[in-house]
C-alpha cells in the first residue's frame, strides 16, 4: 500500500466523519507513516487538495456513479474524491491514480474487493474529461450564471462566492475578476509565517537562524519553509508560527497613539495565543501587562504554555461575562468567526460552514464587541478583529453597534497604523485579502471609548 496515499486518505476520512481539523492532525499522521520529504509533501497536497475541492469533486463523482451519491458509504466516498483529486487536480498518469485508488480502496474500505471494483468504475469515467470539461458539465452555464459557474470551477460554495463579491463591489455588470483572484488565492497553500517576539529576538536574527528571509509587510515577520518545530526560536518561544495580518492587526491596536495611562491590555477571546504572545512581547518592553481569557480549556492551555514568561494572566473565562476588574488601557477582541478569510489554511472549512452558521456567530460577535466597550477605559481603544470579510461579520456589525451603543464610542482611522500597504479600502477600517496581500483575510476596527 502507497504510505502517502494511505496517510492522505487517514486525514480525508478522520476530516469528515469525526469533524478532525487537517492541520492539526496531519503532522502526526505524516510521523506515523514515516513520510518526509516529497513523499510528505505529496501526502499533503492529496489531502489539503481533496478537501479544498470536495464539494465541486462531489459533483463530477455522482454523475459518474451508478448509485446515489449520498447513499455510498463514507469510507469509500473519501477513497473516491482521492482519486478524482488526483485525475482532475494533479500530474499524475491516470492509469496509476486509478490502479493505486483501487488498491487503496481493497485496503481501506469495509467491502473490501466490490468496492475496489466499484472505485475502478467510477474513476474511468472520471478520467475521460478535463476539469474544465467536468465544469462546462456539472456547474450552471457560464452565461446564465457567471458566478456559479465560478463557484463550482474554483470549488467554493455559492454563498462564500457571492459573500466575497458584494465586499469586492462586483457584479455580473462588472464581472467577477477580483472575486475569481479572491478564490483561486484560497486553493494556493499559505506560506509559513514565523513572528519575532520583540525583546527576545530580532527579526533579521531570526532569518539567519531559520534560514527564511524577512516578511514583506510585518517590521517582525520571517517566511520559511519547512516545519517551524524544528527551529530552536520556535521551541523556546522567541518566535512563533503567526500570519502577517494577524501580526499586522496586533501591532495596530499596540502602536495606536493613547493618552493616558497604558499599562493595563486585555485579549478577550486569546486562544491559541499567537496574538497573546504578541502583546506579551510588547507589553514586557513597556511595562505593561495583559490579561488573557479563554473560555475552552484546552485552548486556555496553549495560551499558557505561548505566554509562558511574559506578563501575561491567562483566565478560562467566557469573555462575554465581565471581568470584575479595573477598566483597561487596550483591549484586543478577535472574535469568533466563519473564518473565511483563512480557507487557504483550513481546507475543510468552506465546506464545515453554513450561511446558517452566521445569525449565532454574529449575535455573539456583537455580545462580545459590546462588552468590550464596557472592558476599556474612557479614551482606551479596542480593536475588533475577524479572520472574514463577510459584511455581516465586520462593518455591517461595527455600523450597527456604531448607531446604537450605549456607550460613547468612535471609530478611528486603522490605515495610518498599517502604512505601505496597498488596496486595504477606503477606510476606517482595513480589509486584508489572500490574493492583494498574501495574508490571511483579516479586519480590523479600531474603537474608541468617548472620555
Amino acid at each position: 500500500m502507497d504510505a502517502s496515499r494511505r496517510a492522505a486518505y487517514e486525514v480525508v476520512h478522520a476530516v469528515t466523519t469525526r469533524d478532525a481539523y487537517a492541520n492539526l492532525l496531519l503532522s502526526a499522521v505524516l510521523q506515523e507513516h514515516a513520510l518526509a520529504g516529497r513523499d510528505a509533501a505529496f501526502a499533503t497536497e492529496l489531502a489539503y487538495g481533496t478537501l479544498r475541492r470536495q464539494g465541486a469533486l462531489d459533483l463530477v463523482l455522482a454523475r459518474c456513479s451508478k448509485r446515489a451519491f449520498e447513499r455510498i458509504d463514507d469510507d469509500l466516498t473519501d477513497v473516491l474524491r482521492l482519486g478524482a483529486y488526483q485525475l482532475l487536480h494533479t500530474r499524475v498518469p491516470a492509469h496509476a491514480a486509478v490502479s493505486t485508488t483501487v488498491d487503496l480502496a481493497g485496503a481501506v474500505c469495509r467491502r473490501g474487493k466490490a468496492s475496489a471494483g466499484f472505485v475502478n468504475a467510477v474513476l474511468r469515467c472520471v478520467s475521460r474529461r478535463s476539469w474544465q470539461e467536468w465544469v462546462d458539465e456539472v456547474a450552471p452555464q457560464e452565461k446564465e450564471d457567471p458566478l456559479g459557474h465560478l463557484a463550482v470551477r474554483l470549488a467554493h460554495p455559492r454563498w462564500i462566492a457571492e459573500a466575497f463579491a458584494t465586499v469586492l463591489g462586483e457584479d455580473p455588470d462588472s464581472g467577477f475578476g477580483e472575486t475569481a483572484r479572491a478564490m483561486a488565492a484560497d486553493n494556493a497553500p499559505a506560506a509559513v509565517t514565523l513572528v519575532a517576539r520583540p525583546g527576545l529576538v530580532e527579526r533579521d536574527v531570526l532569518a539567519t537562524e531559520a534560514g527564511g528571509t524577512p516578511g514583506a509587510l510585518s517590521p517582525l515577520a520571517v517566511r520559511i519553509s519547512g516545519d517551524p518545530v524544528r527551529l530552536a526560536a520556535v521551541r523556546d518561544r522567541r518566535a512563533g508560527v503567526q500570519d502577517e495580518g494577524s501580526q499586522l492587526v496586533t501591532l495596530a491596536l499596540a502602536n495606536a497613539p493613547l493618552d493616558g495611562s497604558d499599562s493595563r491590555w486585555l485579549d478577550m477571546c486569546a486562544g491559541p495565543g499567537g496574538k497573546a504572545a504578541l502583546l506579551g512581547s510588547l507589553a514586557a518592553q513597556r511595562g505593561s501587562s495583559v490579561l488573557a481569557l479563554e473560555r475552552a480549556s484546552h485552548r486556555a492551555r496553549l495560551v499558557r504554555r505561548a505566554t509562558a514568561g511574559l506578563p501575561v494572566e491567562v483566565r478560562t473565562a467566557d469573555a462575554t461575562r465581565p471581568t470584575h476588574e479595573a477598566a483597561f488601557d487596550r483591549v484586543l477582541l478577535d472574535a469568533p468567526c466563519t473564518g473565511l478569510g483563512a480557507l487557504r489554511r483550513r481546507p475543510e472549512a468552506r465546506w464545515r460552514r453554513q450561511p446558517e452558521d452566521l445569525d449565532a456567530l454574529t449575535a455573539l460577535q456583537a455580545r462580545l464587541l459590546a462588552r468590550a466597550l464596557q472592558e476599556v477605559r474612557p479614551g482606551g481603544l479596542v480593536a475588533y478583529v475577524t479572520c472574514s470579510p463577510h459584511r455581516d461579520e465586520t462593518v455591517a456589525l461595527v455600523d450597527a453597534l456604531l448607531s446604537d451603543c450605549p456607550v460613547p464610542v468612535e471609530q478611528v482611522d486603522a490605515r495610518p497604523l498599517l502604512p505601505g500597504l496597498p488596496a486595504i479600502g477606503g477606510g476606517p477600517h482595513v480589509q486584508l485579502w489572500p490574493h492583494r496581500h498574501d495574508t490571511d483575510g483579516m479586519f480590523l476596527a479600531l474603537l474608541q471609548h468617548g472620555s
